[in-house]
C-alpha cells in the first residue's frame, strides 16, 4: 500500500463534502502520475490556503477518464479519477493545521524544518508519493479526529474568501476571486527586497542559458542582475528578435526575463518580490489582451508567503475574461524555494523545460 497527496482547494473542499465522496478526480496533465497509483492505495487530503488535512481516501478501483461533471456543474477540469471509499473525512474546523505540533514536528518534510519553505514542494500538487511513515502518522492522526477530537477555531469571513466563485464565459465557467482591502493590505509592511529580486533574476537566466535558451532582461535591470549572472558570449539578447508592433514590443521588453528559442518567446518570468504585486501579473494581462494568439509559457515567481495573494490577483474578474483564455489557465506561480530546487536538479542542461511544470502551481 502507498499513500499518495489529494489537494484540495477549500472551493473543491465543499463540493467534495457534499457529494456522495465516492470518486476523486485530477487534471488530465497529472495522468502519468495517477497511473501509479493502485486499488488499496491511500489519498491523504490536504486543504491548500487553508494548509489542514482533512482526510484518508482509499482507493477502490483502475484509473478512468470522464468528463462527466461531477466536481462542478460545468466544465469539470478533475476528469483523471478514481473510485474511492472514506476511510476519514473531517469538517474544516476539525481538519488538522500541517503546523500543530504533532503534526509539524514529526512529518519527515517539515520536523527539520529550516525556516525556509521548501516543505511545501511535498504539497505543491496532488499524486506526490509520500512516506510511508508520513502517510500512517497522518492516517493516524486524521482518524482520531473522527469521532470527538480537537476542535480548530477558523475565522469563516476569511474562510469565506478564499472560497473562489465562478463567472461565466462565453466558452466556459470559471474561477474568479474578488481580493478584499484587506487582502490587498496584507503584508504591506514588508520591505522591498531589491536585490533578491535581482538575484531571482539571475538564477532564472543561469537556468534558462543552461538548458540552451538566449536571455532577455530588461535594460533597466542588466547592471544589477549581471551582479549575480554571469552569462556566456552570445546568452544575453541585446534586442528581441520579434516582428510586433510597438505597444506589444514595449510591454514584452519590460518582462523580469524572457527564454527564447530562435525567434520566439518559450517562457516568460515575472519576479515579484515587492508588496505591490500587481505590476507583472498587469504585463502578463496586457501581452495576453494585445496578443491573444501567442503562445508562451507564464510563470510568477514570489515568495511562498505571496502566494495566495498572487492566486487571488489573477482570478480577478478582469483577468478571467480575456479573449484568449482567462489568465488563471495561461499563468503559473513558482516558489523562490521552488525555484532554487529547480536549479540543484543534476543535468539540468540535459532536460526539456517541461520539467519547470513539476515546480509550477496553478490556482485552483
Amino acid at each position: 500500500m502507498a499513500y499518495y497527496t489529494d489537494l484540495f482547494s477549500p472551493e473543491t473542499y465543499e463540493a467534495f463534502s457534499r457529494s456522495s465522496r465516492d470518486v476523486t478526480g485530477f487534471r488530465m496533465r497529472q495522468r502519468g502520475m495517477a497511473e501509479r497509483v493502485r486499488s488499496g492505495d491511500r489519498f491523504i487530503c490536504y486543504i491548500t490556503k487553508l494548509s489542514r488535512w482533512a482526510g484518508v481516501l482509499e482507493v477502490t478501483g483502475q484509473l478512468f477518464v470522464d468528463d462527466a461533471p461531477r466536481f462542478y456543474a460545468t466544465d469539470d477540469p478533475f476528469v483523471v479519477r478514481f473510485k474511492v471509499k472514506p476511510i476519514a473525512w473531517l469538517s474544516k474546523d476539525k481538519a488538522i493545521p500541517i503546523h500543530e505540533p504533532m503534526v509539524w514536528d514529526q512529518l519527515t518534510f517539515t520536523k527539520n524544518s529550516d525556516g525556509s519553505a521548501s516543505w511545501t514542494g511535498a504539497v505543491r500538487r496532488s499524486l506526490n508519493q509520500m512516506k510511508n511513515e508520513d502517510g500512517e502518522l497522518l492516517e493516524r492522526l486524521i482518524g482520531a479526529q473522527v469521532d470527538g477530537g480537537h476542535t480548530y477555531q477558523i475565522d469563516e469571513d476569511k474562510y469565506a474568501r478564499l472560497v473562489t466563485q465562478r463567472i461565466r464565459r462565453e466558452d466556459k465557467s470559471v474561477a474568479v476571486t474578488v481580493p478584499t482591502a484587506d487582502d490587498e493590505q496584507a503584508g504591506d509592511e514588508e520591505p522591498e527586497i531589491t536585490r533578491e529580486s535581482a538575484h531571482v533574476q539571475g538564477l532564472l537566466a543561469t537556468i534558462g542559458e543552461t538548458m540552451g535558451f538566449k536571455i532577455w532582461i530588461p535594460r533597466h535591470d542588466r547592471a544589477t542582475v549581471l551582479r549575480e549572472w554571469t552569462p556566456e558570449p552570445g546568452a544575453l539578447v541585446e534586442h528581441l528578435p520579434l516582428n510586433y508592433d510597438d505597444t506589444t514590443l514595449k510591454t514584452i521588453e519590460q518582462i523580469d526575463v524572457l527564454w527564447l528559442k530562435g525567434r520566439s518567446i518559450v517562457r516568460a518570468f515575472e519576479v515579484e518580490h515587492t508588496t505591490a504585486i500587481y505590476s507583472g501579473i498587469l504585463r502578463m494581462a496586457d501581452l495576453l489582451a494585445l496578443q491573444p494568439n501567442m503562445d508562451i509559457k507564464l510563470h510568477i515567481v514570489a515568495p511562498e508567503a505571496r502566494k495566495l495573494r498572487v492566486f487571488n490577483e489573477i482570478q480577478r474578474p478582469v483577468f478571467s475574461l480575456l479573449d484568449r483564455a482567462p489568465l488563471s489557465e495561461c499563468c503559473t506561480f513558482i516558489s523562490y524555494d521552488g525555484l532554487r530546487e529547480l536549479a540543484a536538479v543534476p543535468h539540468l542542461g540535459h532536460l526539456s523545460d517541461s520539467v519547470i511544470e513539476e515546480y509550477a502551481e496553478e490556482a485552483e
